[in-house]
């Protein structure tokens, strides 16, 4: 009886198995537009995964990291969280974001690829030494078929100049952002200040000088400019009373050279051998001397912006774009200062970024670059894994308003500030509350925006490789020094500067770099 009744049940559970099995191989079959079903990932527990994607093979999920600067997000966890949803969903893969503080990127950074670290991708940026790095041998190079194959999107939205910017010694290293940008520096100020002492308008350098000294006179616990962070040879301040003032184009900040933007040919010249520059230099020493900025600058590792935020500096440089920001969440947040920005070279010529402002390169030695590339693919033209990456979650972060502007939260803050620029393209939104005047700022550059024939001009640093990193540190010793107004004697520091740069092989650089700006124009 008891073998008969386990016969029937037996029986009764492979025909339930059967039907089950039947089931499951239907749910597997390829579909008639070639489109499979993700594989289960354990036991029988579907993946929402695909495994291939325009026929490149992704059945095997990826995990990527990718170093960027500036401050890890407060809300890193949940917006990554959510964005790697999506990129699983999409290709399989996952991503990691270690940050370079701004205090420290500079040093961090190029130990990050000369030290072989395990990552795959990383922000580059002309001003991050891009060029260089790419040279020496810390970028993958990109190939035409290899975008082809793994960044459609990309290959379809980029133009033909994007890319040749991009490249040096004709090769590519980066997938530039895609979008362009002024980087134009402006002065970001406390309006409220300025009226209160009666101040005119600050236009122009001298009226700027007013106002800091008229501040540290009267405002006790402000520090009247509060320069960024980091081993910049040329700061901000620089670009706006050297660079902009004087309409020259300087290659590489890294380098004290220079030309004049209407200069057809492109002589090189040594900036710390100009008039300008000393004069500079005379405008500096008044400024410390009237305690313009703080006693320790040389050693300070503040957050520029931070401290304007919160009232403990009366200005800081940085671009439009940055300096609307800021000017934007300060009013959002109420803040109890009245902020604005100000152009003090209203009618000198300006200049909008190359591609290499901001991008995106893969480490010479990630494991997984193929699916690198189709992630960058997506951060750029995918619309809302482009959401994610530049604003965070909408209705926590941000607000969408229509498919091209977006409204500001109180939480916006937490996703902000650090290097995700490099994923700019036409998909980016603009936000509905950005300053209107600075808006109107970047308008009437329009008619003054330069373009001349070395925009596109890269330098290859690899016969001198040697003589740059020792310029550059003659650059730190003695030039910063002299720019804070920390040396008291100018000329006797001037002297000391250029006798320090032409012994590390300042001559040897500029020869070289003449030759191949020579040969580049000889070629247009």
């Amino acid at each position: 009886m008891w073998n008969t009744k386990r016969s029937v049940l037996l029986a009764i559970v492979l025909i339930f198995a059967m039907v089950l099995s039947a089931c499951g191989s239907n749910n597997n079959n390829t579909s008639s537009e070639g489109t499979t079903t993700p594989t289960a990932t354990s036991g029988s527990e579907a993946s929402a995964a695909p495994q291939s994607v325009d026929g490149v093979d992704i059945s095997d999920e990826v995990h990527l990291k990718m170093i960027f600067v500036g401050p890890k997000p407060v809300d890193y966890d949940i917006v990554f969280t959510e964005l790697n949803k999506k990129l699983k969903e999409k290709i399989n893969a996952t991503i990691e974001g270690e940050f370079l503080d701004w205090s420290d990127w500079a040093q961090k950074y190029p130990l990050k690829l000369a030290a072989d670290e395990k990552f795959d991708l990383i922000y580059s940026a002309n001003w991050a030494g891009y060029s260089d790095q790419a040279l020496k041998g810390g970028f993958l190079e990109l190939t035409d078929d290899m975008i082809a194959k793994y960044m459609p999107l990309t290959e379809k939205a980029m133009s033909d100049v994007s890319w040749d910017q991009a490249k040096v010694n004709g090769k590519l290293y980066m997938i530039p952002q895609n979008s362009g940008e002024s980087v134009e520096k402006v002065i970001l100020y406390r309006e409220d200040l300025r009226k209160k002492y009666n101040l005119p308008a600050i236009d122009s350098p001298e009226a700027f000088s007013n106002y800091l000294i008229a501040v540290s006179r009267n405002e006790k616990g402000i520090i009247p400019f509060t320069p960024e962070s980091g081993d910049w040879k040329f700061h901000n301040l620089d670009r706006i009373l050297l660079k902009q003032q004087n309409e020259w184009n300087m290659f590489d900040l890294d380098m004290p050279f220079a030309f004049k933007l209407s200069d057809p040919k492109g002589q090189v010249f040594n900036v710390y051998e100009t008039q300008e520059f000393k004069d500079l230099l005379v405008y500096y020493k008044n400024l410390a001397d009237n305690n313009a900025w703080s006693k320790n600058v040389l050693n300070s590792k503040n957050d520029h912006q931070q401290d304007f935020r919160q009232g403990k500096t009366a200005a800081i440089t940085h671009n439009t774009g940055t300096t609307g920001s800021l000017m934007e969440q300060m009013r959002r947040e109420n803040s109890e200062y009245e902020v604005a920005i100000a152009d003090i070279n209203p009618d000198k010529a300006k200049s909008v970024a190359i591609s290499t402002q901001n991008g995106t390169s893969i480490h010479a030695t990630s494991e997984h670059p193929e699916r690198a590339m189709m992630m960058i693919d997506l951060m750029q033209n995918d619309k809302e894994i482009h959401d994610l990456i530049m604003y965070g979650i909408a209705g926590v972060h941000y607000e969408p308003v229509g498919d091209d502007k977006y409204k500001t939260t109180d939480k916006n803050a937490n996703f902000t500030g650090f290097s995700n620029w490099d994923f700019n393209s036409p998909l980016n939104r603009g936000n509905e509350s950005f300053p209107q005047e600075v808006t109107d700022m970047v308008n009437s550059w329009e008619s003054q925006v330069y373009h001349y024939p070395l925009e596109t001009f890269v330098f290859d640093n690899s016969k001198v490789k040697t003589e740059i990193a020792s310029v550059g540190n003659v650059m730190l010793r003695y030039g910063i020094p002299l720019e804070y107004g920390v040396i008291k004697d100018i000329d006797k520091g001037l002297e000391d500067l250029n006798k320090q740069l032409k012994a590390a092989g300042l001559e040897k650089i500029q020869g070289e770099l003449q030759a191949q700006i020579d040969a580049f124009l000889a070629k247009q």
